[in-house]
């Protein structure tokens, strides 16, 4: 598995959950890795971004509430949500890419997905 999420579930507003995400080393040395998005008939959209060197960047969607931290021994990344609210419901995916210039742009691989579901 080249990408692989874990840590999905139910959740109330207000609540929170810790998602995982393992790489192959291949997806995962020097690369910038990321946290997508999609919620229920929606385009998958941009949660957040880690850099090889740590530096997260954030949807305005998840300033504040989502924290996204790196484990280089263990070729993972995470996303502590807190906070959550009905409309972060969705699918989560994480994804290896590059950072340029301050953006992070995608690779090809989305790899399986989480489902999250925040109820009100």
């Amino acid at each position: 598995v080249q990408l692989q999420a874990s840590g999905g579930g139910w959740v109330q507003a207000g609540g929170s959950l810790r998602l995982s995400c393992t790489a192959s080393r291949r997806l995962f040395n020097g690369q910038s890795l990321a946290w997508y998005r999609q919620p229920p008939g929606k385009e998958r959209e941009f949660v957040a971004s880690v850099s090889y060197d740590s530096r997260p960047k954030y949807a305005d969607s998840a300033k504040g509430r989502f924290t996204i931290s790196r484990d280089n021994a263990a070729n993972a990344i995470s996303l502590q949500m807190d906070s959550l609210k009905s409309e972060d419901t969705g699918v989560y995916y994480c994804n290896s890419g590059r950072t340029v210039y301050g953006s992070y742009i995608p690779g090809p691989n989305y790899g399986q997905g989480t489902l999250v579901t925040v109820s009100s």
